[in-house]
């Protein structure tokens, strides 16, 4: 797949909006800092667009904290919520968030991951949306989900690679696996939400935001020098196949992450996902923790 089969851009997304089948639009306003976005989407959203709350619809519950604090909703669980939206395996799917993609690209993942064939990120999110003036309204999350009809769709889980804790320390050992957090949580010289400080070992640094310039993900040459720097081979695709060395992503409770996949995703390359991240394997006293920072092996 082609970076377009990935993201649209504000001009084109209002283009199919017009068209006999628009693509259904879902709204994941979502920070660590404010995770509720119900009331930025009551304020203005993308007309005829669904609010996604990632804490409820993209997470699932667990009491297990190596599990980590975002862990992935079940698939009975994921499969309601992908009926509640309206969406089966051919509905074009468009999803987006404040901006920088952070939290829209966990519903892009899961969607993909669930079976549903075309899902885009919008480039630039809402504030490119409005940046281009183009239209908005007001309403509430309640009054969008009325008009929606339920689907019967039947989720295939799956469709985007995931690995366990095992796997993705045999991955920082055999291939090459990003932390996208910032870099003073990966060095372990700041901890502000998980068990214990530092990353995987193995592990290299590649923060989410390194993924954009002004809000909007880097053209491709940008996004393959940043990959290929970390030793990732973004002209041939990786993810274990031909030859090529498997990459891993983990962020720290599987949420950015998503965007780091997302951005490989453009450059042909799939890569697993760690969904309980640091948050998961920090919880656990028996796995290791590195800090500081380590380069690609063949650098």
């Amino acid at each position: 797949m082609s970076r377009a089969d990935h993201l649209i851009t504000a001009d084109r997304l209002a283009a199919e909006r017009m068209s006999a089948s628009p693509p259904v639009l879902l709204d994941v306003r979502w920070s660590l800092q404010q995770p509720d976005g119900s009331a930025e989407f009551a304020a203005g959203h993308i007309p005829g667009a669904l609010y996604v709350s990632l804490d409820d619809d993209l997470t699932g519950v667990s009491d297990d904290a190596r599990d980590g604090r975002h862990p992935l909703p079940s698939p009975t669980q994921f499969e309601q919520t992908v009926r509640g939206w309206g969406i089966d395996a051919a509905t074009p799917v468009v999803v987006y968030d404040a901006g920088p993609g952070l939290g829209a690209a966990r519903a892009w993942w899961l969607l993909r991951w669930a079976g549903v064939g075309n899902v885009r990120l919008l480039d630039g999110g809402y504030a490119a949306w409005t940046r281009a003036d183009h239209e908005v309204e007001a309403g509430s999350a309640a009054d969008a989900a009325a008009e929606v009809s339920a689907s019967a769709f039947e989720i295939k889980p799956g469709q985007l690679p995931l690995t366990d804790a095992d796997g993705i320390a045999e991955l920082a050992e055999s291939g090459t696996v990003i932390d996208a957090r910032a870099e003073e949580r990966y060095a372990g010289e700041s901890e502000p939400m998980d068990p214990r400080a530092g990353h995987i070992p193995g592990a290299l640094s590649a923060p989410a935001t390194g993924n954009l310039s002004d809000g909007m993900f880097l053209e491709e040459d940008g996004l393959k020098q940043r990959f290929a720097a970390l030793g990732i081979d973004v002209e041939n695709g990786s993810g274990g196949e031909g030859g090529q060395e498997p990459v891993g992503v983990y962020c720290g409770s599987g949420v950015t992450a998503c965007h780091n996949a997302l951005a490989l995703a453009t450059l042909g390359v799939d890569a697993a996902l760690y969904a309980p991240s640091w948050s998961g394997w920090s919880s656990d006293e028996n796995r290791p923790a590195a800090t500081g920072f380590e380069k690609p092996i063949d650098s």
